[in-house]
């Protein structure tokens, strides 16, 4: 496992191509440099062992969480880039609540790197974002998840098949038992492509993963319309 993340890692800073957005990086403030610079790359973005079906982070010879091996989620794999910390989570921030989708391309070619995300893109017959409710749409102007899902891969983007049928408060600002009431009925396959995903395999996109309550609901719902596998990737785990 190790010499693997090893060869990740390293296939990642010599692969990563990281558009220009700004003159600065986006972290350190070096000039002049990518959104995020190979040094910062490499200070903040090692890859490290994670639960496959949950994505937190575990010590190395561990496949899966505990949590999971009790209580095994909706999720057939899940997958992210890095944790939810410093310098990620500011990203994260300007990207979703400070009006910067220009943020996407460079977030996306980070989580491409990761080990394991480009062979469940090419796997995947169909890439979902996690949708936003139509309020929530208005408010924000764009859905970050589909952002990331088209800078993955376009043609396998499909944002018209999974809805949220429900807004529902911010995930961050509830416990995990209210986060599941609240998403019990919100989502929803569009009736009239629901025989789209009759034995495919599934990609739901996110930009962060708190518990897993909103990706694990979205997967049910695929899966009962009749999806044979999903896995779901975002950008950012929480500890």
């Amino acid at each position: 496992m190790g010499e693997y993340i090893d060869c990740m890692f390293t296939s990642l800073l010599s692969g990563l191509n990281l558009r220009r957005l700004a003159s600065q990086c986006r972290v350190c403030h070096a000039w002049p440099a990518d959104t995020v610079c190979e040094a910062c790359v490499h200070q903040f973005a090692q890859p490290v062992p994670r639960c496959h079906a949950c994505a937190l982070t575990l010590p190395a010879g561990t496949d899966t969480c505990g949590a999971c091996l009790r209580d095994p989620p909706a999720l057939n794999r899940c997958l992210c880039a890095v944790d939810y910390a410093y310098p990620w989570d500011t990203l994260v921030q300007h990207f979703k609540f400070h009006a910067e989708p220009g943020l996407a391309r460079s977030m996306a070619e980070l989580l491409r790197a990761a080990p394991w995300v480009e062979d469940a893109i090419e796997a995947a017959d169909l890439l979902l974002p996690l949708p936003l409710s139509s309020a929530r749409l208005k408010e924000r102007g764009y859905n970050q998840a589909l952002l990331l899902a088209r800078q993955l891969c376009a043609r396998k983007t499909r944002h018209d098949l999974l809805l949220k049928v429900q807004d529902t408060p911010p995930q961050h600002s509830l416990k995990r038992a209210a986060r599941l009431l609240a998403l019990q009925q919100a989502f929803a396959v569009e009736p009239l492509q629901a025989h789209v995903l009759r034995g495919q395999r599934v990609v739901l996109v996110d930009d962060v993963m708190t518990t897993g309550a909103s990706l694990n609901t979205a997967a049910r719902v695929l899966k009962a319309a009749g999806a044979a596998h999903v896995t779901g990737l975002v950008f950012a785990r929480t500890s």
